[in-house]
């Protein structure tokens, strides 16, 4: 079975989506830990760099001071085997008397000693008969400074780890640098190397301390930066701060907002801006919110004063169009478009007197229980006629239980109704087309409508400007159906009084579809819908 990591972060702890929240949200912190990480790596170059200088130094400091000291003590010990050269004295002993006292001068300056050859006759330290400092681990004397002396050489060194046992057979490891020299031994008049092996014990105690020392100050140094940047930025990142709630409050209606400016900086001028800019934009929203109420106002005065002279009209038309067959035919022509035009008329006064209830916050929901199956079947039957007109044939395909939904009877069925009579202006005799099918269905959490036309269909865009007010994709095009271009736009205040969905789709040549989606309660939140918006017998083109 193949498992799918979940999308996004919801699939981390709650801290970790907390800490990443913070992280995103706040530029403040952003600003301090690229500044924190960027400082602790250029203190850490830095500090790197002083350490190796400083070490460098040391060593070779220490690497003088034991050359010279071990040149000394060979010098010292050529002076005594000269002394020595008329005694009777033999091999063994003076080798023995010499490293006896080197090794007692080690022992008061703090270093060991190694004597070892012939040189010259395969005299290595391993091969025995050497003489060393007591505790000493002869193998700490590198094998390349031996090679170096098997036959006549200057004076070498190099650095080394000093391995020694002390009375209670504890053996401890330091680093250390060991010094050769060759002398002379005078009872056989061979060459003898003598290896000194200097501890860098002081060395390796002040390095720890210039460590500890480095340490400690790229710490306070780095929370110093950290602490100065947070500062800094703070007096930067505040009155951005201020300034976004502001315009949140802004946003949300309160126009008298205002940033509050203090000082002469760039900061403060941002927010003089800021505040100007507010005020312009809430006289232009009151001229525009004065604007709008006078436009629905006058709306609404106009329908309604037209309501007495439009019955006055319709009085004498009606007189008119019932003595139309006393009339020469061009009089009763004339009667006949008058009783039409006075129709559209009276419906369009209609929809503009529900217009302007929606524009002023006043329509009310008349709810109850609603079978959908049920308005789909009223509302066929009344558009049938209208249909047969336009040689359309309209199949309605529901399941056979109700589809119900809590909702307001007359209004869900103006939107079904509006939506029907659209498809067949769209699916008329002088259009390609074929059956106009309302489709309905439902589930536990809401119900739907889709009302599919064969027609002309929409044009990429035009599904969202389709339901604007008298919007036509084709201005030259008259309205066959005797629509005011208002029905659209009233069947989406509707469906939004009931918290639902009017959706519209469309392909050219492949004719469109509207989904009316409601919830099963007034009040509910859809969250789905039980029909899809684009039809199943359309593929959609792969992208």
């Amino acid at each position: 079975m193949l498992h799918l990591r979940p999308r996004g972060s919801h699939w981390l702890p709650e801290p970790v989506r907390r800490a990443l929240t913070f992280w995103r949200r706040s530029i403040q912190a952003r600003v301090v830990a690229s500044t924190v990480l960027l400082s602790a790596a250029v203190i850490s170059v830095v500090g790197w760099f002083l350490l190796q200088q400083t070490r460098d130094g040391l060593l070779d400091h220490r690497v003088q001071a034991v050359v010279a000291e071990a040149n000394d003590e060979t010098a010292e010990a050529r002076e005594r085997l000269e002394a020595a050269r008329g005694t009777d004295a033999d091999v063994a002993g003076q080798k023995t008397q010499l490293a006896d006292s080197i090794i007692q001068a080690g022992l008061t300056r703090g270093f060991s000693v190694v004597l070892a050859g012939p040189t010259g006759g395969g005299g290595r330290i391993a091969d025995g008969g050497t003489n060393f400092s007591q505790g000493l681990d002869t193998g700490s004397v590198p094998l390349d400074l031996e090679e170096h002396f098997d036959d006549e050489a200057p004076t070498a060194w190099t650095y080394t780890t000093i391995r020694s046992t002390d009375v209670t057979g504890v053996t401890t490891e330091r680093p250390g640098i060991v010094v050769g020299s060759q002398v002379l031994l005078p009872a056989d008049a061979q060459t003898y190397t003598l290896y000194y092996l200097f501890p860098l014990d002081e060395q390796e105690e002040t390095m720890a301390l210039v460590t500890r020392a480095l340490l400690t100050a790229a710490v306070l140094l780095v929370v110093l930066v950290a602490g100065m940047t947070w500062l800094v930025t703070r007096q930067v990142v505040t009155p951005i701060r201020m300034a976004r709630r502001v315009a949140e409050r802004l946003a949300a209606g309160q126009l008298q907002e205002r940033l509050r400016v203090s000082g002469e900086d760039d900061l403060a001028r941002l927010a003089t801006s800021f505040n100007q800019m507010a005020s312009n934009l809430q006289r232009q929203i009151r001229q525009l919110e004065e604007l709008s109420r006078l436009q629905r106002r006058f709306v609404s005065d106009v329908s309604h004063e037209l309501r007495t002279p439009l019955t006055t009209v319709r009085m004498a038309g009606d007189v008119l169009h019932d003595a139309r067959r006393d009339f020469d035919p061009a009089t009763a022509r004339a009667a006949e478009l008058l009783q039409t035009e006075l129709d559209r008329f009276e419906t369009l006064l209609a929809d503009l007197l529900e217009i302007s209830r929606f524009d002023a916050g006043a329509a009310v929901l008349e709810l109850d229980d609603l079978n959908l199956v049920d308005v789909a079947h009223r509302v066929v039957d009344a558009t049938q006629a209208l249909a047969v007109q336009r040689g359309v044939r309209i199949v309605v395909e529901a399941p056979g239980h109700p589809c119900l939904a809590e909702a307001d009877v007359r209004r869900i069925e103006r939107v079904v109704r509006n939506l029907v009579t659209n498809a067949i202006d769209h699916t008329g005799t002088d259009r390609v087309g074929g059956d106009i099918v309302v489709t309905v269905a439902g589930d536990d959490h809401a119900a739907a409508i889709t009302v599919r036309d064969y027609g002309v269909g929409l044009a990429p865009g035009e599904a969202a400007m389709v339901f604007n007010r008298f919007w036509r994709a084709d201005p030259a095009r008259a309205r066959t159906s005797g629509g005011t271009g208002l029905g659209l736009s009233i069947s989406l205040e509707d469906t939004h009084l009931h918290g639902g969905w009017l959706q519209a789709w469309g392909r050219p040549g492949e004719g469109a579809q509207f989904r009316l989606s409601l919830p099963r309660r007034a009040g509910g939140v859809l969250r789905h819908s039980p029909l899809p918006l684009v039809p199943v017998d359309v593929t959609e083109p792969v992208t």
